[in-house]
């Protein structure tokens, strides 16, 4: 009987280790990916001080930090955190290093993230990120938008799904402008969050939404209507134009969907892309395109992928203009959806190459130089160490093992031994 409770708290990621290895595969796979599009790899720390995490975290991110409880001989006169993601530390991090990198500086970092969120299927508080992110000094190209969306297109196509994800596409100056044509700037960051939930409720829900913010009938049924806008580039721009909306930002926010799209497609990816007015993404630091990737046939898991650009996160730890773009893998929710509808199976668990069975304590000695020696040869060897009959060891070998060197009196006097591989 348990002394304690000894389950996981709610929402925090516990693997076998056949799901543990399934698991990596598919991060080492991301990996890989982000390597070959040129990404270097950094590490940030999990840990870092709320007025750096907190700067421009927007939404509901505030609500659901995590903070360190620290004793009085570890503190150092900051309030710390966990992070809840790497976008933020990343930007620290750029301004703290930014003698020593090379600008545009394509990063990719992967790793845990925090959310003290409701915990939900699919939806965890600890949580696997895998980020690709280009940061520019002075200017960064839309080129970067393309390039990071089609990087993680080709992440997902290393799963070999089936059926390719599709990115849903949108530019944050698109709504910012409409919202100025209509004089609806006071009004912008709650219409934002509720077009940001707005799949994620009835549609007369939002529609209440829209019309508790005190909008007008006339432009609650625009905004409705506007949001309902998606589609193919060409369909989307004409219908974005049809709008005749006269205001600089909403116009560069169509200019600048229209050419990130574009490149994507030259980039032979226009099957997998489409714009859709509804990401808008939560995060306010968001200044431009933004997306989310979607699995066509599991509409209901919700977004697996997400990313976007932010021209001034920087902007709150230094004077520089440092703009940048990117997106992240929700590893940990992208591996419950594919386990769930059973897209991945566990891998058969034999993570030892040779497994060496002493018969006693009088052969110790020398398994430990057969299992160095081993080593060395590049082989990964694990001694059974217990005290029990040499059946029993076998068994156990053979549930972890590949292969054992079972060695008695003889072997040690010899030097020789016999290799028994395991069916």
């Amino acid at each position: 009987m348990k002394k304690i409770n000894t389950a996981p708290i709610s929402g925090m990621q516990e693997l076998l280790p056949a799901a543990a290895a399934t698991f990596n595969t598919l991060k080492d796979k991301i990996t890989e990916t982000y390597r070959r599009h040129g990404y270097l790899a950094i590490e940030t720390p999990i840990i870092d001080r709320c007025e750096i995490l907190l700067a421009k975290a927007g939404g509901d991110t505030e609500k659901q930090v995590y903070k360190v409880v620290k004793t009085a001989e570890a503190a150092d006169g900051a309030d710390q955190a966990l992070r809840f993601d790497h976008t933020v530390p990343l930007a620290r991090y750029v301004v703290e290093h930014e003698n020593d990198l090379a600008f545009p500086f394509k990063v990719t970092q992967i790793g845990r993230n925090f959310r003290g969120e409701r915990a939900q299927k699919g939806r965890f508080r600890e949580f696997y990120q895998c980020d690709v992110d280009v940061i520019g000094r002075g200017d960064l190209p839309l080129y970067y938008d393309a390039d990071v969306i089609t990087t993680l297109l080709d992440a997902f196509d290393a799963f070999e799904l089936g059926t390719p994800v599709v990115a849903r596409i949108n530019n944050r100056k698109i709504l910012s402008g409409l919202l100025a044509e209509y004089n609806l700037e006071a009004q912008a960051d709650a219409v934002f969050n509720i077009i940001d939930h707005a799949e994620k409720v009835p549609a007369e829900k939002t529609r209440e939404a829209f019309v508790g913010l005190g909008l007008g009938s006339d432009r609650v049924e625009k905004l409705l209507d506007f949001i309902e806008i998606c589609g193919g580039r060409a369909e989307v721009i004409k219908a974005l134009t049809a709008m005749g909306v006269q205001d600089d930002t909403f116009e560069k926010g169509v200019a600048e969907l229209d050419a990130v799209m574009k490149l994507i497609e030259e980039d032979g990816r226009a099957a997998q892309i489409k714009a859709d007015m509804k990401i808008v993404r939560g995060l306010d630091y968001y200044t431009g395109t933004v997306f989310e990737f979607n699995l066509p046939e599991y509409p209901g898991v919700g977004s697996v992928c997400g990313g976007g650009r932010y021209e001034n996160l920087a902007g709150y730890f230094t004077d520089q203009q440092l703009p940048g773009v990117g997106g992240s893998i929700g590893l940990t929710r992208l591996f419950y959806v594919l386990n769930a509808n059973g897209l991945v199976t566990d891998a058969a668990v034999q993570p030892v190459d040779v497994a060496v069975v002493p018969l006693s304590e009088n052969e110790i000695a020398y398994a430990l130089k057969v299992a160095a020696d081993l080593r060395r040869e590049g082989k990964s060897v694990t001694l059974v160490g217990t005290d029990k009959k040499l059946g029993d060891k076998l068994k156990y070998a053979a549930k972890v093992a590949k292969s054992g060197i079972v060695l008695g009196e003889t072997e040690v006097q010899t030097g020789q031994y016999e290799v028994k591989v395991f069916a």
